[in-house]
């Protein structure tokens, strides 16, 4: 496939025409003319990476009525598996329920998303809407991981490992990071999700460990009234975004990108590598994720051109295609008017409550006949009605 007329990003603030060679999942930049699909008007962008996400719990709604003094006391607060809303989400099969959270971030430009739960081949390697991260290690928290040390040790230096760690606003959930580092589990590839309850001497240590922290505002706005300290953003400790789920999120990663503009002195350049560049060195991809560069994998995401930088594009933006991998994964109504049939007949509709229609490369009658059968037909995806 050759994609040819388009902008490509090359950073957060610049942009310029290249054509893209996509050969065998990889890209090649070498500018040669042939024919191609045309895609002038259109602005291409690294596919997104999502540095956080409970892909099980996107057709839940929000629970809890906050603000809590921290994770702990929300958790305690909603999770009530023998009552409604929970019973009857539950009843939806797993692997149903993981489909629509892989289907919530392909519709909002996500290429890559790492799942904080773990892993299952048999789901995530056949088929699934986007990439899940595979070499990590995970721990709940402190709280709810008892072998949290053992966990650690097990963890191969090649990957991350992933905690939930200082998500509140009280004493407790200060003290986790010294904690974290009596048990010396606070290293490089330690990546801390939320860090709300960062204060001084805590990021003094993080620092001297190189830890780095996924953000996710709109759920931390929503459980504590607060999200990350603005000494904590501007701190130069590597911070990545994340959605989070539906049961604290009703939003995707596209919303997220400007609830964290909204909810900080940041500005578009400083989020844009949140989820591209530095997410994907958090959490350690090699393969090219977050850039365009030669021979990198093609996970690419294209928007209508408004004459915009990649950054601030990404404040306001629909996908109009999602490559993962040199694979169409989605397609705008619009732009599949362009291609060649072939590449999308196995697609289905989907249309996206305030958002979008798409054709996409999931089966989505099959998922919509399997949740039906448990919620009904009004069922939400983060917080939006989904049509065929």
């Amino acid at each position: 496939m050759r994609l040819k007329g388009a902008r490509v990003a090359r950073s957060a603030s610049s942009a310029e025409r290249i054509d893209l060679d996509i050969q065998r999942g990889r890209i090649q930049m070498d500018g040669s003319s042939g024919p191609g699909l045309n895609l002038d008007g259109y602005l291409i962008l690294p596919g997104l990476i999502n540095c956080h996400d409970h892909l099980e719990f996107n057709l839940f709604p929000r629970l809890g009525r906050g603000p809590y003094p921290n994770a702990t006391a929300w958790a305690e607060d909603i999770y009530h598996p023998d009552r409604s809303p929970v019973k009857e989400h539950l009843m939806v099969p797993k692997a149903v329920r993981l489909a629509w959270g892989g289907l919530k971030n392909l519709l909002s430009g996500v290429t890559t998303v790492a799942h904080h739960n773990p892993y299952q081949a048999e789901i995530f390697e056949y088929g699934f809407p986007v990439r899940v991260v595979k070499r990590f290690r995970w721990a709940h928290s402190l709280r709810f991981s008892s072998d949290l040390a053992d966990r650690f040790r097990a963890a191969s230096k090649r990957g991350p490992f992933l905690i939930h760690a200082a998500e509140g606003t009280d004493a407790c959930a200060a003290s986790e990071i010294l904690e974290l580092e009596r048990a010396g589990v606070l290293r490089r590839r330690t990546v801390l999700i939320h860090g709300v309850g960062i204060d001084c001497d805590s990021l003094k240590i993080l620092h001297r460990r190189r830890a780095s922290v996924v953000w996710c505002p709109s759920s931390n706005l929503f459980t504590l009234s607060r999200t990350l300290r603005p000494e904590v953003l501007r701190s130069g400790i590597p911070i990545g975004l994340g959605t989070d789920s539906a049961l604290t999120c009703q939003d995707d990663l596209a919303g997220e990108l400007r609830v964290a503009r909204q909810a900080s002195s940041l500005t578009a350049e400083e989020i844009y590598p949140m989820a591209t560049t530095q997410a994907a060195r958090m959490l350690c991809l090699h393969r090219g994720e977050g850039e365009i560069k030669e021979r990198g994998v093609a996970d690419l995401l294209v928007v209508a051109d408004s004459g915009r930088s990649p950054a601030e594009t990404l404040q306001d933006f629909c996908p109009s295609m999602v490559i993962l991998g040199g694979k169409i994964q989605l397609v705008s109504k619009n732009l599949a008017a362009r291609i060649d049939p072939r590449f999308t007949r196995d697609f289905q509709n989907v249309e996206l409550e305030g958002r979008g229609k798409w054709l996409v490369n999931v089966n989505v009658s099959r998922l919509r006949a399997a949740t039906e059968a448990a919620l009904g037909p009004d069922f939400q995806l983060a917080g939006r009605t989904v049509r065929e």
